[in-house]
């Protein structure tokens, strides 16, 4: 493989600004796809995404397009930021522009809707069959405003192949962000997905003026619920207590970067889900990662009790003291259970 592989980096939001910004001070060639004309026109011309990520430079070699085909054409590696619920539509017009041995980042987070899909279950619906053994996903605890900071960060890179894990664990390194590799996609995926539900409901106890004491225990018994349907799903529970699952979790719980959490403080103060949505700029993926969550949950038959009460406050506006009430009034039981 090349040493100066051109990369695409498809998702133009907060994080998909940040892994093209990390990857493009390496240097290398990185072609950043954005479906807005104004990023790439802020891109273009003033270096910056003024949008979604203003305040941070881009290098010279980071190129803005609106064109999937020009991303994706000649690109050893694609990192898909798209959000989850676009990720199908955007992979199904990029996949026909990949090259026989491109090597597919997932750095999207999320359940999809219907289909209860994990990210890497779509892109693998999505792909030429020849990329299937390459496919990568990326999580961890990462707010991408601390890594343009060059903040020390370290992050999990997921794939079975263990060739390409270390290939694009040293692409992406840098002395500020560690990489490291795991074999593990859906323990990975799981622990980044349903780590967004969980700050919602931890947002939301501190909304209602909660303390110290109920976020222990809420952080605790979600990385639990998020274990119990992972061992379900066929994860490594082991990666549960890694930086993919207990670290992001306790980020994305506890940092005021952190969006889920915010939406979660709103409710907690007595806002309306729609309300606060229609104020968000950017993708709170915890929002719809909660029904699929939910639902997935009731298929596979896993408890996952502060999933359902988030699902029901955000979904079907169940009062949130009651929700909060009917959790701790459940039956007495093991904490292994």
């Amino acid at each position: 493989m090349s040493d100066q592989p051109k990369i695409a980096v498809i998702g133009a939001g907060a994080w998909g600004t940040a892994i093209a910004h990390l990857l493009s001070n390496k240097p290398l060639p990185v072609t950043f796809w954005a479906r807005e004309s104004e990023v790439i026109e802020s891109i273009t011309k003033e270096r910056e995404n003024k949008l979604f990520f203003p305040g941070f430079k881009l290098p010279a070699n980071l190129k803005a397009t609106g064109d999937l085909s020009e991303a994706a054409k000649g690109a050893k590696i694609v990192v898909f930021v798209v959000p989850s619920q676009f990720l199908r539509s955007v992979a199904k017009q990029a996949a026909p522009h990949f090259e026989k041995n491109t090597v597919v980042v997932c750095a999207s987070k999320g359940i999809e809707k219907g289909t209860l899909a994990l990210m890497s279950e779509v892109l693998l619906e999505e792909l030429p069959e020849e990329l299937h053994g390459a496919l990568c996903a990326l999580s961890g605890p990462s707010f991408a405003k601390e890594v343009a900071q060059e903040m020390p960060t370290n992050v999990t890179l997921a794939c079975e192949n263990r060739r390409v894990a270390k290939y694009v664990q040293e692409i992406f390194h840098r002395p500020f962000f560690r990489v490291y590799t795991s074999y593990d996609i859906v323990g990975v995926e799981l622990g980044g997905s349903l780590k967004n539900v969980i700050a919602i409901a931890a947002g939301a106890l501190e909304g209602m003026g909660l303390g110290y004491n109920t976020q222990a225990a809420l952080m605790t018994r979600g990385l639990a619920e998020i274990s119990r349907l992972g061992a379900r799903l066929g994860a490594n529970p082991l990666t549960f207590a890694g930086l993919s699952g207990m670290g992001d979790l306790v980020l994305t719980c506890t940092g005021a970067l952190s969006r889920n959490r915010t939406v979660g403080i709103r409710i907690g103060k007595g806002e309306k889900v729609a309300d606060i949505l229609k104020d968000m700029r950017q993708v709170a993926e915890g929002v719809e990662t909660s029904k699929s969550a939910f639902q997935l949950a009731q298929r596979e038959k896993v408890e996952m009790p502060i999933v359902e009460q988030i699902y029901r406050v955000v979904h079907e506006g169940k009062d949130l003291k009651q929700a909060l009430h009917d959790i701790l009034s459940r039956e007495l039981k093991s904490e292994l259970e």
